[in-house]
Order: structure tokens, then sequence, then C-alpha cells
């Protein structure tokens, strides 16, 4: 089974950054597409950015397009995502996920393992 846990989540400014991690160890697996998702307060949980395995490919959601960055280092079993000129609306719980696919995962019922999330608020 593998485990995957987040951090460098925390409160920052409208306009700030954050950088996130996810560490994922366990069983070895290979091929397996990431991403992260967040879920607001009384909002459906939504898909953020995704990467493939070898990192060549990755998509994000259109609402962080130009502002979040998602990457992997498959050496160090971690993920990242680099979120630039946040605003008050990426305030959410964010979540490190593994897609059940080979390809890029866009859509959250595509992710079947997921970390505890790590909470990220941008204030105003």
């Amino acid at each position: 089974q593998v485990q995957l846990v987040e951090s460098g989540g925390g409160l920052v400014q409208a306009g700030g950054s954050l950088r996130l991690s996810c560490v994922y160890s366990g069983r070895t697996f290979s091929g397996g597409a990431m991403g992260w998702l967040r879920q607001a307060p009384g909002k459906e949980r939504e898909f953020v950015a995704g990467i493939t395995w070898d990192d060549l490919n990755s998509d994000y959601a259109d609402s962080v397009k130009g502002r979040f960055i998602i990457s992997r280092d498959n050496a160090k079993n971690t993920m990242y995502l680099q979120m630039n000129s946040l605003q008050p609306e990426d305030t959410a719980v964010y979540y490190c996920a593994i897609a059940s696919t080979l390809a890029l995962a866009a859509t959250r019922n595509e992710y079947d393992t997921w970390g505890q999330g790590t909470q990220v608020t941008v204030s105003s």
C-alpha cells in the first residue's frame, strides 16, 4: 500500500506563493499518474493539476493555469505544486493523489489513493 504525505500548506496573503510537497512511500509502483486536487468548504473536491509518471506531461485546471506548476522527482519520491499569485479563492484543503490510470487524470473519479491533505488559506 502506498502512503502519501502532504506538507507546505499555510496562511499567505493574496499575491503570495507557497510550495506544496507530497512524499510517497510504501510498495513500489510505476507508471501511475499523480495529481493535486483541492476542496473548499461546502464545495466538491476538484482537480487542480496532474502529471504523468515520467514528468513529461502535465495538465491544469483553467483556474490555476499560468499560476501553478506541478512537478515530481521520482528519485526523491516527491511531487510538488508551486503556487504563485495566490488568491482568496484558492483557499482549500489540498490533496495529493495517485490516479488509477497511466495517462493524465483530470477528474476526481480517476484518483483512488489520497493523502490526508494540507490546508492553504489565502487572505485578502
